[in-house]
């Protein structure tokens, strides 16, 4: 099928669709990116794209005082998700989709950055990251959130328990990164390089795990979208 359009929300320039781009266009996906420093997200329809990808970024839920784009994104998550339009969350665009049901979100007990696997739940079955099982993903984020109601968890880590949830086939938030693509992760690097020093994490670390394990996740990120948008409900 061709003809279907998926709005990717972006906040930063590199955290982008990475290695989800292919496999949208390969299902039909014509993709357009809003950067909402620029385009201001209450002037979007909510129910207009056939998919909604929220991105990544490095602000909170509740710095919304100071990014009043946080308000603007929770609303029209809000009316998305109310209608059960597929929507797809990562990293902060999960955290926004957990705030717009009514989930609390917050600091977690450490940032939680760099490289290792997810531990899958057994409550899903089938799980849709059943093809990440074992999978060294990237995680990036200092903030959680409580499951939204409805939601059906997915995976944890020991640092955070809700790391991916589901609410039916459409709807689906991730807490860490599938999406990177090892040849850009010299941006995340530069990008969050103040991050970086202050939790004290080494670059040089992160950039050795991302050599060993991005190749790996380059393929099995895709499959879990391809699965995924397989069994999406219009």
């Amino acid at each position: 099928m061709t003809g279907r359009t998926a709005l990717a929300i972006r906040h930063i320039g590199f955290e982008d669709l990475g290695s989800f781009a292919a496999p949208l266009q390969e299902a039909g996906y014509e993709i357009e990116y809003i950067d909402v420093a620029e385009r201001e997200p209450a002037t979007l329809d909510p129910l207009g794209a056939d998919l909604l990808v929220v991105l990544g970024g490095p602000i909170g839920v509740y710095d919304h005082d100071a990014y009043p784009v946080v308000t603007a994104e929770i609303g029209l998550l809000r009316a998305r998700l109310a209608a059960d339009r597929p929507t797809l969350g990562i990293c902060l665009g999960a955290q926004l989709m957990a705030a717009a049901l009514g989930a609390r979100v917050y600091p977690g007990p450490a940032k939680e950055i760099g490289w290792s696997a997810l531990d899958l739940s057994d409550a899903a079955a089938p799980n849709p990251l059943a093809v990440l099982q074992d999978v060294p993903v990237l995680h990036w984020h200092g903030d959680t959130f409580d499951l939204p109601g409805g939601g059906t968890l997915l995976a944890s880590t020991p640092l955070c328990a809700n790391q991916a949830f589901a609410r039916g086939s459409n709807v689906l938030g991730l807490q860490f990164h599938p999406e990177v693509l090892g040849a850009r992760f010299e941006h995340w690097l530069l990008g969050h390089a103040s991050e970086l020093s202050t939790a004290g994490v080494s670059p040089a670390a992160l950039r050795g795990d991302a050599r060993r394990y991005a190749g790996e996740l380059e393929k099995a990120g895709p499959a879990m979208l391809t699965a995924w948008l397989s069994r999406l409900t219009q």
